[in-house]
């Protein structure tokens, strides 16, 4: 969502109104640790999962349980970029993309169901 050295938490108010339905907790990043998001969670009734960064003076405490499964996600979407025409983004079209992110997703679940 952010070009090049642009801070990610930027991109906070677009990432919000993408979702028909509201989340219930956000995870994200160090990235998007400020109180100007903090509140705007609080106010829409979304757990904020946010670590604090490490220059902040009060200490945050967040489910430090629930943050670790932001890991996966990550992994998932490590693999996915795996694939060449993804990570490069050769496709024009946006339907062509989410095609190949579609099918690069099938093949990254089928790993685990076939070994279950």
């Amino acid at each position: 969502m952010t070009v090049g050295e642009a801070a990610d938490c930027k991109a906070y108010d677009a990432l919000i109104a993408l979702p028909e339905r509201a989340p219930k907790a956000l995870l994200p990043d160090k990235g998007y640790d400020a109180d100007a998001i903090r509140t705007d969670l609080a106010k829409r009734n979304i757990q904020a999962v946010i670590p604090g960064r490490s220059n902040r003076r009060v200490t945050i405490e967040y489910d430090r349980t629930l943050y670790k499964q932001r890991n996966r996600i990550e992994r998932m979407f490590g693999q996915i970029k795996i694939n060449r025409a993804i990570a490069t983004r050769y496709d024009q079209l946006a339907a062509s993309f989410m095609s190949m992110v579609h099918i690069a997703a099938a093949r990254y679940w089928l790993k685990f169901v076939h070994a279950a």
